[in-house]
């Protein structure tokens, strides 16, 4: 069992459903600020070294809190636990959807995507930090503030810290039997564009080339490249496009979810999807974007990290399957540098983005007993 004592569900939740109730939208860089202001002071209280890099491009600060003994060498390699506090919410969103309990469902916007993992991860170092539980290696915590957004901003400091590591965990949420993930999906996005030739509908509809019409063809082409078997699909939107009935649609265009299981279908799709031309006479077709998480394949390294998180699992009074999800995350990023990485050891519930969204807040404890038994470990 776990040296560091986690404290219970109950107690967790109370603290956890203040991050609920403070809405943290990635495009709001304050308010994701107000959250990191309170994990910073919890953790530099504790003892961490807090290292805050102010955010840019519109979005949030990034926090490390390191333990003691920073790593200086191979053998000091630290273990990174990377999550992030923005969530894809606007304000306001409190007012329809609260924060609530409802028997063993705790309900909010963000909570289980992924106010809860953070959390988690937030109070086992804490924890390991406030009781004086010494590590095999020391620990680093990243928070970032727009990983719903594919992390434009804070990439370069997940790969850096990630670089620097033996080992990655990333507390995104548990599946609803509890499983942690072990490989994810690459995911590109695009932006198509669809410059046509307006017109009168009804006294010069041959004048015009509708770009709607066009458009109709690509995403029709879109669908066509779907590849299940291979793990390939493609997703067009939203779509735009034209003014009124009577005018033909000079403009108009989609966005492009990409998702591939390798590398190699990811480059050759990003060169398909950017050499795209116009069917429709007098229509161009612009398509922008690319590869924005590189595919995160299961290693030999990370099947050990599964097991070794199982025997830890198993200690808790947890069962661990593992599963492998289309949706990306920060792990694909460490995961592609070849260190070895495991996600989804946050809080199991179902929901993400949407209005059902809830945790099953009564493994609150044992995950966390799983983080920190795992910080206790890896060496």
């Amino acid at each position: 069992m776990p040296a560091t004592q986690i404290g219970c569900s109950e107690d967790l939740l109370a603290e956890l459903s203040a991050w609920v109730r403070m809405e943290t939208p990635t495009t709001d860089a304050a308010a994701v600020n107000r959250l990191m202001d309170v994990a910073e002071g919890e953790l530099a209280r504790a003892g961490a070294a807090i290292t805050r890099i102010p955010g840019r491009d519109g979005y949030g600060d990034t926090l490390i809190a390191c333990t003691p003994a920073a790593a200086k060498s191979d053998a000091e390699k630290p273990i990174l636990v990377a999550g992030h506090l923005d969530t894809v919410w606007s304000h306001g969103t409190l007012a329809s959807m609260p924060y609530a309990v409802n028997g063993a469902k705790a309900h909010g916007p963000g909570i289980y995507d992924m106010k809860a993992g953070s959390f988690l991860a937030f109070h086992a170092v804490r924890s390991i930090l406030l009781q004086g539980i010494r590590t095999p290696r020391p620990i680093v915590l990243l928070l970032t503030p727009d990983e719903e957004v594919g992390s434009p901003t804070s990439r370069w400091l997940i790969e850096r810290e990630a670089a620097q590591a033996a080992t990655v965990l990333i507390p995104e949420p548990a599946g609803a039997s509890g499983a942690c993930v072990t490989a994810r999906k690459g995911v590109g996005r695009f932006t198509m564009r669809v410059e046509g030739r307006g017109s009168h509908a009804g006294g010069a509809f041959e004048d015009g080339a509708s770009a709607i019409v066009e458009l109709s063809h690509q995403i029709i082409g879109l669908h066509r490249m779907v590849d299940i078997e291979r793990g390939i699909t493609l997703n067009a939107a939203p779509i735009w496009g034209g003014s009124r009935p009577n005018v033909i649609a000079p403009d108009a265009g989609c966005e492009i979810d990409l998702r591939v299981n390798s590398a190699a279908d990811g480059v050759a799709m990003e060169q398909r999807l950017l050499g795209l031309a116009a069917k429709t006479p007098g229509c161009r077709v612009i398509v922008e974007g690319g590869m924005n998480r590189p595919p995160y394949t299961e290693s030999a390294a990370i099947g050990s990290l599964y097991a070794h998180a199982q025997g830890i699992a198993q200690q808790v009074g947890l069962a661990l399957p593992k599963q492998h999800r289309g949706g990306g995350s920060d792990g694909n990023f460490s995961a592609a540098l070849g260190i070895p990485t495991l996600d989804g050891l946050g809080c199991p519930g179902a929901g993400a983005h949407a209005s059902h969204e809830h945790i099953l807040w009564g493994h609150l404890a044992q995950r966390a007993a799983l983080m920190a038994g795992l910080l206790e470990t890896l060496d």
